[in-house]
């Protein structure tokens, strides 16, 4: 038995729509698990837990002596020292409760997908291609953990920030395992109903894939100017501060304000150029409705998403309309994933008095 988007799955339909909606419920998490990533970034929330303990620190304080031994240890390190020096009991615990349940979620998020993935082993409800998949995906989930350590550990020694280059990093693997399983889950809900006829043209299918890569990259920006609190500063829009290329953007391009800016508010214009040409062609060729219907929801979540992103700029990043941005990242890169996935999967009816072999 092969693994691929036409396989048939020989357990049958119903245990094979349960592997389908257990993804998606991992993927519906990993989505939460990011909201709630940006809003700890964005309230720098991310620091007020100094320690690591995967498996032991599933609970937060539960006594007014824990709660003052676990501000003590906050207090020994740099983001109290040289930012929130004086801060009270009740501001630490805001900022705690943000970290705390994204760790929490993300713990959570290991169990739910762990359980049932070795329920599945054991019932032999997995082809052996499929099961490298889901261990790939729990591979990459441990790793997802390690870098979320690595990211924190860097505000804990002399600066009272995380590494922009490990936040996005922590970011980007988030998006890969949470696109990793929506692809998955729609090869096992989605089998092509029609595996004869002519598939799209081949550079019309790379155009598709190119848009996810693209939403990938753009949220990786994204990701280096919530680092570098890049949206605080020329919040003006279309220039920079009254300039098309403001100055000084050579100087360590991916370490400079002003660069990463730069390039991620002009990032998204070129990609909803892209996307408009590609959602014209597919026009052309007549897509089966619902690959036609992904590529009209790019531009529908595209053209959202530039708009959130300019008020989050004009407004200098309020915490809720960024989370929405955010957010709205997320669900383009999904329909963008889902757009690819259903370009590829289509195919066209043959050509009248051509016999097609099966």
């Amino acid at each position: 038995m092969t693994f691929s988007r036409t396989s048939t799955f020989s357990f049958g339909d119903s245990q094979n729509r349960q592997i389908g909606i257990w993804l998606l419920i991992c993927a519906v998490m990993v989505f939460a698990m990011t909201v709630l990533g940006g809003m700890t970034r964005l309230t720098h929330s991310g620091l007020s837990i100094v320690t690591w303990e995967p498996l032991t620190g599933i609970l937060p304080p539960l006594s007014p002596e824990a709660w003052a031994e676990e501000f003590e240890n906050y207090k020994q390190f740099p983001e109290y020292q040289k930012i929130n020096m004086g801060m009270s009991l009740a501001g630490f615990k805001a900022i705690f409760w943000y970290e705390f349940s994204h760790r929490l979620l993300g713990r959570t998020i290991g169990l739910v997908f762990a359980l049932p993935f070795v329920y599945f082993l054991m019932k032999r409800r997995v082809d052996r291609r499929l099961g490298i998949h889901l261990g790939a995906l729990f591979v990459l989930g441990g790793m997802q953990g390690v870098l979320g350590w690595y990211m924190v550990s860097s505000g804990l020694v002399d600066r009272p920030d995380v590494s922009h280059y490990r936040l996005t990093a922590h970011l980007g693997l988030a998006v890969v395992i949470y696109g990793y399983m929506i692809w998955l889950a729609m090869v096992v809900l989605l089998p092509s109903a029609r595996p004869w006829g002519e598939p799209p043209p081949v550079g019309f299918r790379v155009a598709t894939l190119a848009i996810a890569a693209s939403a990938f990259i753009l949220i990786l920006s994204g990701g280096l100017v919530a680092g570098l609190d890049a949206g605080f500063a020329y919040n003006t829009y279309p220039t920079m501060d009254g300039a098309w290329v403001p100055a000084g953007m050579l100087t360590d391009p991916l370490g400079n304000i002003t660069t990463v800016q730069f390039l991620h508010r002009w990032l998204g214009p070129s990609m909803a150029i892209l996307v408009v040409l590609v959602w014209g062609r597919g026009l052309d060729l007549a897509l089966p409705r619902r690959a036609m219907a992904a590529h009209y929801w790019l531009v529908v979540t595209l053209a959202a998403q530039g708009a959130t992103g300019i008020g989050t700029l004009l407004l200098v990043v309020p915490v809720p309309l960024a989370s929405f941005h955010q957010a709205g990242a997320m669900v383009f890169f999904t329909v963008a994933i889902v757009a690819a996935f259903l370009t590829d999967q289509a195919r066209f009816e043959p050509t009248p008095g051509i016999k097609v072999l099966a």
